[in-house]
């Protein structure tokens, strides 16, 4: 391995300029042509990014170390994968046929991408069964690693429904009444009551997973008018084991087996009304830790979710 690949975790500057134009009134993706203006609710999440950047590579690295191997896309520092590789002793090797792990990794909807072909021996493949995170297929794994439905057929249903995009992140969720004509491209599902012990804000249990285990969960708390918004009042960390008995950690792990994700974050939603469990959302190539958590247990995740994939990645989880 080059200096130059064993350093990227650290010299990853030149990835901010290749990924995007930086003008002056906002920023613009180029891959998506998306623009971005520097609005101060922007400007103060990219500065909470940047804290938590440049404090977690000072996070030590765990040794003796391993290599991995993005593909089809390499890892940005702004996902979540980033700094736990980092943290968990990986650094970047070259190609495929060195490295310990081979990672898939397409920020996409559905990423049928075969596994290479030269491999190092005993090299630990991740993701490459999660070919499709849709919410179609997400609600179907919900139901079969459960035991009861979260999809709905708006001919047939009566009441109110989620309709949402099958597009993963798209965040386009609104409540509809059924009896309803379906909309193309659209997924519709039950309304989930995730208020928590306060009646006003709702409760996303965002659980990162690893080797089909929960490693952390994310609270994403937020008011119920803004459910389906991306934007977050207030996040806490919590050990899954606080958060789930383990007969729900086990359910978690089925679905992740069910889609095959072997790493990456669920939005579990516990129904107010029976404690019932939904999974509503999977994520392969999650960002994070959430920009509202405060950045010592940011830090702590780091920690937690680097322990797992190190364990799992050099297959001595139990």
């Amino acid at each position: 391995m080059t200096d130059t690949s064993s350093r990227a975790f650290q010299t990853s500057g030149p990835i901010w300029f290749r990924d995007f134009e930086w003008g002056l009134t906002g920023l613009t993706v180029r891959k998506t042509g998306a623009r971005v203006p520097y609005s101060p609710s922007i400007l103060k999440e990219v500065s909470a990014f940047f804290r938590f950047f440049f404090a977690a590579h000072s996070i030590e690295r765990a040794s003796p170390g391993f290599t991995i191997y993005f593909t089809p896309e390499r890892a940005r520092p702004w996902y979540l994968i980033w700094p736990v590789a980092r943290a968990a002793g990986a650094r970047l090797a070259r190609d495929a046929a060195s490295a310990d792990v081979v990672m898939q990794f397409e920020d996409a909807t559905y990423s049928p991408n075969q596994a290479p072909t030269r491999l190092k021996a005993g090299a630990k493949l991740i993701n490459f069964g999660c070919a499709d995170v849709s919410k179609s297929h997400v609600a179907r794994a919900s139901g079969l690693a459960f035991g009861y439905p979260l999809a709905v057929d708006p001919l047939s249903h009566v009441g109110p429904a989620v309709e949402k995009s099958e597009i993963n992140a798209a965040h386009d969720g609104r409540i509809v009444q059924c009896p309803t004509q379906p909309m193309p491209g659209r997924v519709y599902q039950r309304v989930v009551d995730n208020r928590g012990f306060d009646p006003n804000f709702v409760d996303d249990l965002r659980t990162c997973t690893i080797g089909g285990k929960p490693a952390c969960v994310f609270i994403k708390r937020r008011p119920v008018t803004k459910r389906f918004v991306n934007t977050n009042t207030e996040v806490l960390l919590r050990a899954p084991e606080e958060v789930f008995s383990p007969e729900e950690l086990s359910k978690i792990g089925a679905f992740t087996q069910a889609i095959g994700l072997d790493w990456g974050g669920v939005d579990v939603l516990r129904d107010r009304s029976d404690g019932k469990l939904y999974i509503v959302d999977a994520n392969k190539t999650d960002m994070g830790p959430p920009i509202t958590l405060n950045l010592p247990d940011k830090l702590k995740a780091v920690r937690m979710l680097a322990a797992a994939f190190r364990a799992f990645a050099r297959g001595t989880a139990n």
